[in-house]
């Protein structure tokens, strides 16, 4: 059902760029608002995660590095029946954990080093199964789009206030005089 979402929250954000597109610019307009959302569209799906990831600055760990972690990871994805995610660390102070991906087999899960500093190994596991209940039902892919479409929204209202300004479209286009 998550899968059927996402694609009606992807085409609804290409339908609305193109009514946008068409009423800054007309035709050209809505040529380049198709372009610009079958861009943003790809690239939410296919590298969504390793956006956020970089953008918090996120670590992969090894099982080495933090055996506590994986246990109870590897524990709970085989309950859960998902396929082990990669496993980041972000050196931050203020406890957090959260779930990336685009389906249970491109998952990832990032905890921060303050949510490690805190909370013992009970705790830690209810944090990741709430985190792997996210992989399980895709709820993070749905996340991940309605946050970059909110972004997108902006970066639209923003053109939009330039071309009124600058003076984007040309009525002599749409009308003829």
């Amino acid at each position: 059902m998550n899968g059927l979402k996402t694609f009606l929250l992807m085409l609804s954000m290409m339908a609305l760029f193109l009514l946008i597109g068409n009423a800054i610019g007309g035709e050209r307009g809505m040529v380049t608002a198709f372009m610009f959302a079958a861009v943003m569209n790809f690239v939410m799906y296919w590298f969504s995660d390793k956006i956020v990831l970089a953008m918090y600055g996120a670590k992969p760990i090894s099982e080495k590095e933090a055996p506590e972690i994986f246990k109870v990871i590897r524990r709970l994805t085989v309950k859960a029946g998902i396929p082990m995610p990669k496993i980041f660390v972000l050196a931050m102070e203020t406890p957090n954990a959260f779930a990336t991906g685009r389906n249970p087999q491109h998952a990832s899960v990032a905890v921060t080093k303050g949510i490690l500093d805190i909370l013992d190994e009970n705790e830690l596991e209810g944090v990741l199964a709430h985190e792997l209940s996210h992989i399980r039902h895709r709820d993070i892919l749905i996340a991940t789009i309605a946050a970059t479409m909110a972004g997108a929204i902006s970066m639209l209202a923003r053109m939009a206030q330039f071309a009124a300004i600058f003076g984007g479209g040309s009525r002599d286009d749409r009308d003829r005089g």
